[in-house]
Formats: C-alpha cells, sequence, structure tokens
C-alpha cells in the first residue's frame, strides 16, 4: 500500500470580496484536486487545540498523528532537529527570526527575505556578542535558531514563559510583544542588543543600497526543550519520507523517523520548483510506504495578503505536484491513498495563521466515495466527516 500526503500550507481562508465572494481555493482552477474530492470524500479537521498558537509547528504534528497536548514543547526544538542539533535535557531552543522593524512597528518578519549567507554573516556577527551558553545557527533566509546550553549555566526559561509569533504581527506594533515571563529579560536584551549589532552591518549597507528591505534586528519566540515523538514507524508499521523546504517540516520528519528527501529548487516561497518536488515524491514511492510533500507558498502569499500569488501556488501545487502524483498512483500502483490538506488556515484578510478547521479530501483503495465534486473550504463545511482532534485523521487516513 502507498500512501502520499501533500500539504499546501495555509490554504485554507475566508471567501473574499475581491474573489467574486469566493475562497482562493474555490477559485483557482484545481482540477486534479477535484478529481481527488469526486472520487473519495471531502472533510474537515481541526488540528491546533485552542490553547497553542495557531502554526505549523502545532498543527503539522497534528496532523501527522501526534497530539500536541501530549507532545508539544515548543516549534524550535522541531526546528533544531531539522539541523541535526542534538538538545541535552538542560537545553533549550529558540526561534530566530531576521525582521524588519519601523518606529516600533513589524513591517516585514522577514527582512525581505533575506538570503541565506546574509544571515549567516548578521548571525555571525550576533555570536561574537553573546555569552559562551548562547549560539546562533543560521537556518534557510531569515528562519534561524538560538541554543541555549543549559549545563554550565542553566537556562532561566520555563513552560511560563511567553513570546510573540513575529508573522502575526505584521504591520502590527511590537511595543507590547517582547517576551514575558521567566527568562524573558534575556530574550529581550538580545533583541534589543541586536538592533546595534546590524544597524551599520556590511550586509544592511549592500541592502538598502539596492532598496532591499533589511535585517533591523533579531525577533526571539517559539523556545523550548527536545521532544520526545515516538517514530512512525513503530507506531504504524509505515516508512516515510518528507519534501519540505521548510526546517520545521524537516524537524519533524526526523523526528518521527522519516527520511528527509531534498529537492532542488525548493525554496519555501511561491517560486518554489513545484514540478520537481512531484517527480521527485513520485520516484521516492519505490523506496517508501508514504511520501509527504509540503509546500509554503500558499502560506507565504497569505502572510504578504497577495490573493493573486496565492491563488497562481494553488493551481502550480495542482498542475505539478497533485495532478502527477495521482496520475502515478492510479497507474501504476495497486493499493494506494492520498490526502490533500493544509495544517491550519492563514487568512489574505490577516496575514496571520489562525486556529480553526481545514477541509481535506482523500481518495484511493478502500475509500467510499461521498456526493462530494471539489475540493475547498465550502464543501468541507457541509461535509459529516469532521475530526475535531485532528491527529486522528492520520489513522483514519492509512486505514487504522
Amino acid at each position: 500500500m502507498k500512501y502520499v500526503i501533500i500539504i499546501p500550507d495555509g490554504v485554507a481562508d475566508e471567501r473574499q470580496d475581491s474573489l467574486n465572494n469566493k475562497t482562493p481555493l474555490e477559485l483557482a482552477n484545481t482540477p486534479a484536486m477535484d478529481k481527488v474530492a469526486e472520487q473519495g470524500i471531502v472533510g474537515r479537521a481541526n488540528n491546533t487545540p485552542a490553547k497553542f498558537d495557531a502554526g505549523s509547528a502545532v498543527a503539522s504534528m497534528s496532523l501527522f498523528g501526534y497530539d500536541p497536548l501530549e507532545h508539544f514543547t515548543g516549534r524550535a526544538p522541531i526546528e533544531a532537529a531539522a539541523a541535526e542539533i542534538e538538545l541535552g535535557a538542560n537545553d533549550w531552543a529558540v526561534r530566530c527570526n531576521l525582521v524588519n522593524v519601523q518606529d516600533q512597528v513589524m513591517k516585514d518578519f522577514t527582512a525581505g527575505h533575506i538570503s541565506t549567507e546574509e544571515a549567516r554573516q548578521l548571525l555571525k556577527t550576533a555570536n561574537t556578542n553573546t555569552d559562551d551558553c548562547m549560539e546562533f545557527v543560521s537556518g534557510v533566509s531569515y528562519r534561524n535558531l538560538l541554543i541555549y546550553r543549559g549545563d554550565e549555566s542553566p537556562a532561566p526559561f520555563t513552560s511560563e514563559t511567553r513570546t510573540f509569533l513575529p508573522h502575526d504581527l505584521t504591520d502590527q506594533s511590537v511595543a507590547d510583544s517582547f517576551p514575558r515571563g521567566p527568562g524573558s529579560e534575556v530574550l529581550t536584551d538580545l533583541m534589543q542588543y541586536s538592533v546595534g549589532w546590524f544597524s551599520d552591518h556590511d550586509v544592511n549597507k549592500k541592502r538598502t543600497a539596492s532598496d532591499q528591505s533589511t535585517a533591523t534586528n533579531i525577533w526571539l519566540w517559539g523556545q523550548g526543550q527536545s521532544p520526545k515523538l515516538p517514530s512512525f514507524k513503530e507506531t504504524h508499521s509505515i516508512n516515510g519520507a518528507m519534501i519540505t523546504a521548510v526546517d520545521l517540516l524537516r524537524g519533524l520528519g526526523r523526528l518521527i523517523g522519516w527520511e528527509i528527501i531534498e529537492v532542488p529548487g525548493a525554496t519555501g516561497y511561491v517560486d518554489t520548483n513545484y514540478a520537481a518536488k512531484g517527480q521527485y515524491a513520485i520516484s521516492a514511492l519505490e523506496k517508501f510506504d508514504l511520501v509527504c510533500v509540503h509546500v509554503e507558498a500558499t502560506d507565504e502569499a497569505s502572510h504578504e495578503g497577495d490573493a493573486k500569488k496565492k491563488i497562481a501556488a494553488i493551481e502550480s501545487i495542482d498542475q505539478e505536484i497533485v495532478a502527477p502524483i495521482y496520475e502515478e498512483l492510479s497507474a501504476n500502483h495497486e493499493g494506494w491513498r492520498i490526502l490533500i490538506t493544509p495544517d491550519h488556515p492563514t487568512f489574505l484578510r490577516t496575514k496571520t495563521h489562525t486556529h480553526g478547521d481545514v477541509p481535506f479530501a482523500i481518495c484511493g483503495t478502500g475509500v467510499e466515495p461521498d456526493d462530494s465534486t471539489s475540493y475547498n473550504e465550502i464543501v468541507a463545511g457541509e461535509s459529516a466527516s469532521v475530526f475535531e482532534e485532528g491527529h486522528k485523521l492520520m489513522p483514519f487516513f492509512i486505514g487504522k
């Protein structure tokens, strides 16, 4: 039996006045997704318990079948796993964005999608200004980490330490969104010191000269210690592989024992190589029982409030990922299932992740079709197939 999961991150949205009162998913031309819906079932799932911030860390864990109320310890330690950073019992990982803040307003939580090399140079400077127990680690573009080693100097953080997601602050004041609770002064000081580290940095000088957004400072959030997750294969007797350009999903994949497949041209943005992701997934089916294809483009378009980009990304996912994978499964595999679902909604209106249901579509071997003829939030909202606890969708999908 072969299984494929396709995650158009943050695709779930509201109806838009500018789109003739349709959601981007409703309006987009998606014949392949609609075929999955027509030949299978459409439903909805809630992947983010109310106690957690909405976002992929919690929602994707839930989507992969792990109850976040039991297993979630923070976003950053998952990304540390992606970088193959071992965290000791007293260590903490903290997510570090490079951001652009002007007059106390979050203008750009990506610092203009700063390049990975530019980020590396900025964080090299940051490392020369921090204590030995702390290390900034470069990731991809604006997405980086701070590792706090707690054996020599115990970390001041606890489960009560509160931080704020920078992508939920777009175009808003950050004055009331600095860290709070135990250890918050350590994080706040670093964030404030970084303004001075970066203000006259060569990277920012060059970006200013080329009229690009600069990295004014770091933003620290998503702290936590390493989670303990049982492997997916031990739980479901299925081996798996992850295709993604995002460290968070790489980390989750590694933590549950999936192999990470790197795809040339996968960027984590709307310019990603959709076709290559589809083809690499097809090739991976020769070796793996389950292949997961995660696409960040739809989420990034939502964060920018750009409906045109979001619709274009949806159509590219449909044409270059869903269609060829569906054709491969139906033509060359005797037993198979495909699942299409985002992890969480990301609204164009607010430019942020949000709680609530997401639509899913499943078809394949042993799936009895319902009356659905298309895949979108409106059809899912009328369905009787509902998973209020999103982590229960995975056992249903794989037939357990």
